[in-house]
């Protein structure tokens, strides 16, 4: 577990990403649909990944969009 705080910078990014573009419980749903899709795809060999990926490009994206929130990896030059 780690012991280190958000910035301020990050802190005010997520309250803005949650309050205006998408609810908590909504992605705390992506989250957990991307997460189980992984791991049973893994578990079975790929066979229930069809099965969720319509779900899975729109839940990857927002993923993604939270990630840059917590570390702008991919905007930084």
């Amino acid at each position: 577990m780690s012991t280190n705080t958000l910035s301020k910078e990050a802190e005010t990014r997520l309250i803005d990403f949650f309050n205006h573009i998408i609810d908590p419980e909504d992605m705390a749903k992506i989250l957990r649909q991307v997460n189980c899709i992984l791991a049973l795809a893994v578990m079975r060999q790929h066979e229930t990944f069809q099965i969720g990926l319509t779900n899975f490009e729109d839940n990857y994206y927002w993923v993604n969009e939270l990630a840059e929130i917590l570390n702008p990896y991919l905007s930084e030059e």
